[in-house]
């Protein structure tokens, strides 16, 4: 599979859109979160935008094949709910049918198998009733989703495709642009390096068994750009850096905030992404890990992350309101 040379259009990110059809939620979406941004920020709370799981690249128009990664939305999901435990309102842009903030911890159960038939005494009716056994903590689970849900504290926007993902990300920045400050943007998403331009896609399904299928790629433009520079340039970004070669990890994560000068980067390596991170900012490196006990105790070392972002975020708000 080759990549082609990387398209010097300016702005090359310009073209990507001018040739990709908006997902079908993308005006009611940019809508929904534009009133969630400005509702949120009046009531004196934090916004921030936690994108998850991974990015669908189509190989046919009327998509049949498609190149996916690994990704099952786990951070992102994780994430979100210690964003909403420290107060946030969270924007949750998610792969579909990616993990979910809550139900992710029952996302390897048949519901059915959790759920029983119970008829009440001396009627014919029947309830339905879960089996707590089966669902571990649901109730508490149940408990603060409810309230989450109740308070509408929690906007969940859906994708599916590499395009989408993007369209709806630009849409997100710009809706959370003019709340300032206020805004974070948690870029966990494994987002796709390389795609087909939807001018070059085969309409129909790729047959099979006429030759060796060989296709050739371009690289995705690096939205970071237009997200710091124009889209929301007050906002507080995080990216994540993902090697598999750990000498290379803080060095990498460096250049990405000398290339894009957003605020922070998390690295980790695909081996330790659970239990190991690095935090980079451009003049600081902090490692967050999880003991032995704490994996034992069933910790998850995004509360680590998400407090130490939302800490960063403070002195962020700080220093844009009071600029030396």
């Amino acid at each position: 599979m080759a990549a082609a040379p990387e398209t010097q259009s300016e702005p090359e990110w310009s073209g990507f859109f001018s040739n990709c059809v908006p997902p079908p939620n993308a005006e009611s979406s940019a809508q929904a979160m534009a009133e969630f941004a400005v509702r949120h920020a009046a009531q004196g709370r934090r916004v921030v935008l936690v994108t998850s799981g991974g990015t669908k690249v189509p190989l046919e128009s009327r998509t049949v094949r498609f190149l996916d990664n690994f990704s099952s939305g786990w951070r992102g999901a994780v994430s979100a709910e210690y964003f909403l435990g420290l107060g946030y309102a969270v924007v949750f842009l998610h792969r579909q049918r990616s993990l979910y903030p809550f139900s992710r911890r029952y996302s390897g159960l048949n519901l059915l198998d959790a759920l029983k038939a119970v008829l009440d005494a001396g009627t014919t009716c029947w309830r339905v009733e879960a089996d707590q056994a089966v669902l571990p903590d649901i109730l508490p689970v149940l408990q603060r989703y409810v309230a989450v849900r109740e308070a509408g504290l929690l906007l969940p926007v859906e994708f599916s495709t590499l395009s989408d993902y993007l369209y709806l990300l630009r849409a997100a920045a710009q809706a959370l642009n003019p709340i300032g400050p206020k805004a974070m943007f948690y870029l966990a998403a494994a987002v796709s390096d390389f795609f087909i331009p939807a001018s070059e896609m085969p309409e129909h399904k790729i047959q099979s068994g006429v030759s060796p299928l060989q296709l050739t790629m371009q690289m995705v433009p690096k939205m970071l750009t237009p997200l710091v520079k124009d889209w929301a340039p007050q906002a507080f970004v995080t990216s994540f850096k993902l090697e598999t070669d750990p000498s290379q990890l803080v060095a990498r994560a460096r250049k990405a905030l000398e290339t894009y000068r957003h605020q922070v980067v998390v690295a980790n390596v695909l081996e330790t992404r659970r239990v190991f991170v690095v935090i980079v900012t451009a003049d600081s490196q902090t490692d967050l890990a999880l003991s032995e006990n704490e994996v034992k105790q069933h910790h998850e070392i995004e509360e680590k992350i998400v407090t130490h972002l939302s800490e960063c975020h403070t002195i962020f708000i700080e220093k844009s309101n009071n600029p030396a």
